[in-house]
């Protein structure tokens, strides 16, 4: 079948109307198996097909973009880059939206690799020349791939902000459309996860106005629409920044998501667990949520609430942020921080071991496992492992294989294992038996399973 279709694609590479072999070409096609295509990739000359775009034939278009498609996801992006440069440039201004999007997509297979992004990072010209040809474009995957463009280095967004495209995109965040602005954030916020971009938003009084924008949307009854993006915007900031820096120079962020965890909506109450999570993963973090007192002690108790009351979505996204909370690496230890972690994991409920045990004992895997990650992640805290020692049944419950039905929670229990066996306190506070149970559990890996013994019965066959 393969064969079939090499012999078909040369035959239309001679053509000047090949129709009836495009139809063929294009049922071959179907047929062939992704990994035949890629063996004779190095054979598929596509050239011709993007040729006969150029024409004003509304099927031969349809059937080459399907074509292209399908024949494309068999070579390489970096051959792509090298090799269909001056195609991709003419796609990109091709009246057709298909053609668009087909070569959109191709730009943006280049732009995910590192191998074939040194291509075109190479080749200031074709690049110059892809952002101006996506410039007059409003379909949301070339604002996406301007983002990518972007954040690929300073000269790529010195390029992407001469254009327009930048300051565009921009201006559509600041607007009135709340929709628009939803999409926007999100891509603004993926140009913040590089140190260029987020000086650019920082010299442009981005970050200043998106903070604004907070501020006014307490009298925006559409503000539900965007605000969740915004607020993640700053998350993401203030952990790739400095936290402390940004939830001083920005106080409503802070203010916002301590308002968010009140409210009736689980949208809303999600997103502010989740950047609760991405601001308390690490140390400086932490101190800034420590600083925010009774407040910071209130909230851990509506979390642990809602991981034990919510739906399992907003569940498992609490178990989550309270392992991202929670977590300390040994060399960051210090007396003050375990001090402050012990105090805050007594404030999610009245026996939060027990709370999470429960949780770890529900038919659903993904809330087993996630329980198993708060675990693992106060496993190398001594007032943790005192706690789990102290709690009837709970270094059974670690030690027993039988609990975990599936890969994904027998993995979850191993890296508990893991992370008790490995601490240095673990010893002393667990004894050395149970201490030598954890290092043999470790050694067997986590899907050991205990021969059955068989023992000889006398006279049998």
């Amino acid at each position: 079948m393969a064969a079939q279709a090499l012999a078909l694609l040369r035959e239309v590479s001679r053509l000047e109307a090949p129709l009836e072999e495009l139809r063929a070409l294009h049922s071959v096609l179907q047929t062939v198996p992704l990994s035949e295509l890629r063996e004779l990739a190095a054979e598929l000359r596509l050239g011709p097909l993007f040729s006969l775009l150029n024409e004003n034939h509304r099927e031969q278009i349809t059937l080459c973009v399907s074509i292209l498609e399908r024949l494309l996801q068999a070579v390489e992006p970096v051959h792509v880059a090298r090799n269909l440069g001056a195609d991709l440039q003419r796609g990109l201004t091709h009246p057709n939206d298909s053609v668009k999007i087909l070569t959109l997509s191709q730009v943006g297979r280049i732009v995910e690799n590192s191998d074939a992004v040194t291509e075109i990072l190479n080749n200031a010209e074709l690049l110059k020349q892809i952002v101006y040809c996506i410039g007059g474009d409003n379909l949301s995957v070339a604002k996406a791939l301007i983002v990518e463009i972007s954040s690929l280095s300073p000269e790529s967004l010195t390029y992407c902000t001469t254009s327009g495209l930048v300051t565009q995109l921009l201006r559509e965040l600041t607007g009135e459309d709340v929709l628009v602005r939803a999409t926007c954030i999100e891509m603004v916020t993926s140009l913040a996860y590089t140190h260029h971009g987020r000086q650019y938003l920082a010299q442009e009084g981005v970050i200043d106005q998106i903070s604004n924008i907070i501020v006014g949307a307490e009298s925006d009854p559409f503000s539900s629409f965007y605000l969740p993006g915004f607020v993640k915007f700053f998350g993401n900031l203030a952990i790739m920044d400095s936290p402390q820096q940004i939830c001083e120079r920005y106080p409503v962020f802070m203010e916002k998501v301590f308002e968010m965890t009140e409210s009736q909506d689980p949208t809303m109450i999600g997103v502010a667990v989740d950047t609760i999570g991405i601001l308390g993963s690490n140390v400086e973090g932490k101190q800034v949520l420590q600083k925010t007192g009774t407040r910071f002690e209130r909230l851990l108790m509506k979390i642990g609430y809602q991981a034990k009351n919510a739906s399992t979505e907003l569940k498992i996204r609490c178990l989550d942020a309270i392992s991202s909370i929670f977590y300390i690496p040994p060399e960051q230890q210090t007396d003050d921080l375990l001090r402050m972690t012990e105090s805050w994991f007594s404030s999610l409920s009245r026996d939060p071991l027990e709370l999470f045990r429960g949780i770890s004992n529900q038919p659903f895997p993904e809330l087993h496992c996630a329980a198993l990650k708060v675990f693992t992640a106060i496993a190398n805290q001594p007032w943790a492992q005192k706690l789990m020692f102290n709690s009837p049944g709970f270094v059974e419950y670690v030690m027993d294989r039988s609990v975990e039905r599936d890969k994904a929670s027998k993995d979850a229990k191993y890296e508990l294992v893991k992370a008790l066996a490995n601490s240095k306190t673990i010893a002393e506070i667990f004894g050395n038996p149970n201490y030598l149970r954890l290092r043999t559990y470790l050694s067997e890996g986590p899907y050991y399973v205990k021969p059955i013994s068989t023992t000889a019965v006398e006279g049998a066959e």
